[in-house]
């Protein structure tokens, strides 16, 4: 009966450290508000136990086949040598690997096993992730989804209002098709990567207001995986299909649907997309001819504010679940060479990598000495 007795205790007290293995739920404010900004009023607060730096971090990533993720990683690199976070960080890693879940929820698994202190990752789905999320809480890992976040309030994320952006993108398109007196044709919808929780956001937003309009629309939707290639294909079918377009809302590959406008000699129409150097040179040059354009970013530096919150959580500071990063939008009325582009930077260079609330300033030189390879 005693050895029962004792077994019993032990695993007693096996579960009970599993149970409060993970963050702590607590009250906030948490640490340096005016960087890791709650996402709302309603926003929870998590507290982790303070280990030891410096720490070992990784970089699981998914998809790698646009300008965006490429940028994100060199991004990652740069930042992880910036003096500001430099000392903090022991080993760090990088692998992107795919579209297939399985293999991203491998890697993180890896990690975790390895003793990392925490995960930074671009989920490539939604959903299905509560066995790594469990894990990393028994390990004591700080697990970070960023840009396409997890459907759960399980673990802290980082990220922009993919449906305020969705909105925005299709309220200017509208703002813009009345000002000129249209209120019916076809509208281009440019999709992102399928599957991704930021494509699906994005395009309820668009779908959302566009549906809400008095004009009577006719919306044509494709997908262009966020790739200029892929983007420029698909709008350049479209308009072969389908005649004129009254406005295009692309949710990324905005150099693409600029190409594609170009090659079949269709009018400039208002354009609403991403952050793209190019982007914003052509809207810069041909606004008065009527590519009247807005610039949201959903910017490649995401990363450091999520590698910023994972440091800042390991030191035991009181974190939000999740974390707000304010959108970064510029018009045609808005832009100015040099300070919200740059017109001897690559068109296909994302350019807003700056976050001053969060001391993250990745200048582009420091990105583009970088490369999108694994770090092993």
């Amino acid at each position: 009966m005693n050895l029962r007795s004792t077994a019993l205790a032990a695993l007693l007290a096996g579960l009970g450290t599993a149970a409060f293995a993970g963050p702590s739920v607590v009250d906030g404010p948490g640490v340096d508000p005016s960087c890791f900004a709650p996402w709302d009023a309603s926003t929870k607060h998590f507290q982790w136990e303070a280990q030891e730096g410096p720490y070992r971090i990784a970089i699981v990533n998914g998809f790698v086949g646009n300008t965006w993720r490429i940028q994100m990683i060199k991004t990652a690199k740069a930042y992880a040598e910036d003096p500001a976070v430099k000392d903090k960080i022991a080993e760090f890693k990088v692998v992107s690997t795919g579209t297939d879940a399985p293999a991203q929820l491998g890697a993180i698994e890896d990690f975790i096993n390895q003793g990392y202190d925490a995960i930074v990752t671009i989920a490539v789905s939604p959903d299905g992730f509560d066995r790594v999320i469990r894990l990393a809480d028994r390990e004591n890992v700080v697990l970070v989804p960023f840009d396409n976040v997890l459907d759960t309030d399980a673990v802290m994320q980082v990220n922009e209002d993919q449906l305020a952006m969705g909105r925005m993108w299709a309220e200017f398109a509208l703002k813009e098709l009345d000002a000129k007196g249209v209120s019916s044709g076809k509208i281009l919808e440019v999709r992102g990567l399928p599957g991704n929780s930021v494509d699906r956001d994005r395009s309820i937003g668009i779908n959302e207001v566009l549906a809400a309009d008095d004009g009577t629309w006719e919306i044509v939707s494709v997908v262009g995986n966020w790739d200029d290639g892929t983007t420029q294909k698909v709008v350049a079918d479209a308009i072969a299909v389908h005649g004129q377009f009254e406005a295009i809302i692309g949710q990324g590959g905005s150099n693409g649907v600029i190409q594609a406008l170009t090659d079949a000699g269709h009018p400039w129409v208002p354009v609403a997309g991403e952050s793209e150097n190019g982007f914003r040179k052509a809207i810069a040059e041909h606004s008065d001819e009527g590519l009247k354009g807005i610039s949201i970013g959903q910017s490649p530096g995401l990363v450091a504010v999520a590698m910023k919150a994972a440091i800042s959580a390991l030191e035991g500071n009181v974190m939000p679940q999740l974390i707000s990063v304010p959108l970064p939008v510029a018009t045609y009325e808005e832009l100015e060479d040099g300070k919200n582009f740059w017109s001897d930077l690559p068109d296909n260079f994302f350019t807003v990598n700056e976050f001053p609330p969060c001391g993250v300033n990745v200048s582009g030189p420091a990105i583009m000495a970088q490369d999108e390879t694994d770090v092993k």
